[in-house]
Formats: C-alpha cells, structure tokens, sequence
C-alpha cells in the first residue's frame, strides 16, 4: 500500500499559478499510476490529469490543457501538479490518487486516496 499526502493549496487570484505536491510513503511510487482529481461544492470528482508509471504518458482534462503540468519525480516518491493561469472555476479539493494498473479516468478505479488540498481562486 501506498500513503499519500497532499500540499501546497491555497487562495490566489484569478491569473496566478500554485504547485502542489503528492508525497508518498510506504510501498514506492513506481509502481503506481498517479493521477490528480478535483471536486468541487455539489459537483461529481473528476479528473483533472494522469500520468503513468514512468511519466512517459499523460493524460489531461481538456479544461486544464495548456495551463496544468503533472510530473513526477520517482526518486523522491513524489507527484506535482503545476497549476498556472488559475481560473475561479479551478476551484475546487484537489486529491492525489495511486494506482496499482494503467491510468484511469475514473476515480473508482483508484485504490489509494490522500485527504485533499483546498485550491481557491478569486475573481
């Protein structure tokens, strides 16, 4: 099993960038597809962006394309998502997932869940 911590959330303006990070413990993070998802206030959880084993394949939501980067970095058994030109509608818990198997972009098919980090961006 694989723990999972997430940090870095916070308030910023709309046009302003944060950098959270998943730091894990326990069974190394190799071996684990990661993936960042987002639920906001009466809203389902989605994804916002996967990344595979060895960071070689991505996948992101089309509304953070271009201003959302994931990445990964095996050694410190940590993921990252690099969130730029926040928009208010980026609001939301942002909780870091594992995954024992290839990516997925359904959250019921991630095994392993970290507590969520609030992300919210003023207008």
């Amino acid at each position: 099993q694989v723990q999972l911590v997430e940090s870095g959330g916070g308030l910023v303006q709309a046009g302003g960038s944060l950098r959270l990070s998943c730091a894990t413990s326990g069974r190394a993070v190799s071996n684990y597809g990661m993936a960042w998802f987002r639920q906001a206030p009466g809203k389902e959880r989605e994804l916002v962006v996967a990344i595979t084993r060895s960071g070689g394949v991505t996948n992101y939501a089309d509304s953070v394309k271009g201003r959302f980067t994931i990445s990964r970095d095996n050694a410190k058994n940590t993921v990252y998502l690099q969130m730029n030109s926040l928009k208010p509608e980026d609001t939301a818990i942002y909780y870091c997932a594992a995954r024992a198997a290839p990516i997925s972009v359904y959250a019921r098919l991630y095994d392993n869940w970290g507590q969520g980090t609030q992300v919210t961006v003023s207008s």
